[in-house]
């Protein structure tokens, strides 16, 4: 076949990966033929959501499980390297869209925000410091601060240091160039630049319920109008599944052989938020704590401001409960249907070998408001109940896999892509730092997936996002030309 013959794109999920995957796509493909499915009335409603999750614009400034302490002592930051490096891939991609107006006033969704680390205790302090100079030396992280000074802190972090004394022993290091990053208003704005493309169709309250593969390797997906129960089905070159916590069961309906041994365990977030406008007011930075000793990294602490509908917010957790469904807005049966012969093996594994998880996510769930405001007090001492509501959030799935390396039932922490053979068939599935690191996603499943374009697209890549074919980390000079420009294309602001 011919590559400028058009194809057609189905992409299910309105969230930051499907629109984000969708916009590339239209832009190297204006002549392909996309159709995006959404369950719900409106995009970015599940994951993407920026009420249900609470950390965003991961960058690694800030964040202490990618910069983990080796069994020598030394801190490992190869991880926070790359994480950056995709951050800043994001970055020119949404320059990109703001340059060329394809959305619009990137304040409703970026904001330059400091990123500090704060750490309590005489072993976490020198870690913090270890790691400080570990990441000072390197150009990505050399504006890095460092100080155990109380009095320092209290620029820092006035609100955070009511109620701790001079003899705390405590440390934060801080780097200013860090970002708030609503996901959800990003969603949204690149779906509705979609809807206004020629060749894009976008449609809210409509499901997909299964797939079939024809002989010509072409699928045929069948579609349910939620409003009316009237069922289609449309055929597809391509199946794209970026459905949150609904792609494990999507793709397990594909009956594709990359679906088997698979699973996924679904974790609810919830979230102290601020009600308190005097309190929101004083706190001005993403504040991110040690993860406690023996839990997965996700529950690692955190004190951030937010900008939610133009609105400065405060929110801190995260904390967790553990239910069958895999969407906010989904069965109790999602759960238990994923089960299957192929992957209960898998999942018994996990659960083996991931006792931690579950005893925290056991504890999680009998923690009362009262619990979470002591873990709060741990950060900021002089929080009062009165002004803190805990709400729940969204859903994450944590995806379950059988590797070479480490055996059966290994719980993946991130995005994983997974493809057909055939490569008609990629589901993005996992969650944090998906967000953060979407656009590098995106780059992965074009990469992997439609290699015969590669000389075609790779010009357009590049004016999208100009560093693509390069290295960030290793090319300095190149990082710090990238980081002005976006810092000027996104109107952050942190170099004039």
């Amino acid at each position: 076949m011919a590559k400028t013959e058009s194809k057609d794109v189905i992409l299910i999920g309105a969230g930051v990966l499907s629109t984000t995957f969708g916009s590339m796509l239209n832009e190297l493909e204006p002549n392909w033929n996309i159709k995006l499915y959404e369950r719900l009335d409106r995009p970015g409603d599940e994951s993407s959501n920026e009420r249900h999750n609470a950390g965003t614009g991961h960058a690694a400034l800030c964040e202490l499980n990618y910069t983990v302490q080796q069994p020598d002592g030394s801190i490992d930051i190869e991880k926070a390297k790359e994480i950056n490096e995709q951050f800043e891939i994001s970055k020119q991609f949404w320059g990109y869209l703001v340059k060329n107006n394809y959305i619009e006033n990137p304040r409703e969704f970026i904001h330059p925000l400091p990123h500090i680390s704060f750490v309590r205790g005489k072993n976490n302090v020198k870690f913090l410091k270890d790691r400080y100079e570990a990441m000072k030396n390197f150009p990505m992280f050399d504006n890095i601060e460092y100080t155990e000074d109380i009095e320092e802190m209290r620029k820092w972090i006035p609100l955070m240091m009511q109620g701790h004394s001079a003899n705390d022993i405590m440390a934060a290091s801080k780097i200013n160039e860090g970002t708030d990053v609503n996901f959800g208003e990003l969603t949204r704005k690149m779906a509705r630049n979609l809807e206004k493309s020629p060749q894009v169709e976008v449609q809210y309250h409509h499901e997909v319920l299964d797939f079939n593969q024809r002989n010509d390797g072409k699928w045929e997906v069948q579609i349910r109008n939620v409003n009316t129960g009237e069922t289609q089905t449309q055929l597809a070159d391509y199946v794209f599944i970026g459905a949150g916590g609904a792609a494990i069961p999507l793709l397990q309906k594909t009956g594709i052989p990359e679906s088997k041994h698979l699973g996924g365990f679904p974790i609810t977030g919830q979230f102290l938020t601020c009600t308190n406008p005097n309190v929101i007011e004083e706190h001005d930075a993403k504040v991110y704590g040690k993860e406690p000793p023996g839990t997965p990294p996700m529950t690692v602490p955190h004190l951030d401001t937010r900008f939610i509908n133009g609105q400065k917010t405060l929110l801190f957790g995260p904390f967790a409960s553990i239910g069958p469904k895999f969407l906010k807005y989904g069965s109790n049966l999602d759960l238990f249907k994923s089960v299957k012969p192929s992957n209960i093996t898998t999942l018994l594994s996990a659960a083996a070998k991931n006792l931690p998880l579950l005893k925290y996510s056991f504890d999680q769930i009998l923690m009362t408001k009262e619990g979470c405001m002591n873990h709060l007090r741990t950060f900021y001492p002089e929080a009062r109940d009165e002004d803190w509501q805990l709400y729940t959030a969204g859903k994450r799935v944590q995806v379950i896999k059988d590797t070479e390396e480490y055996g059966k039932g290994f719980i993946q922490f991130g995005t994983e892509v997974v493809n057909s053979e055939d490569h008609s068939v990629i589901a993005l599935l996992g969650e944090s730092p998906g967000a953060s690191t979407s656009v590098s996603v995106a780059l992965e499943v074009l990469e992997k997936n439609f290699s015969e374009y590669k000389n075609d697209w790779e010009p357009k890549i590049q004016k999208m996002i100009p560093s693509y074919g390069k290295s960030l980390i290793e090319d300095v000079d190149l990082m710090r030309k990238t980081r002005q420009q976006t810092s000027k294309d996104l109107e952050l602001n942190y170099y004039e």
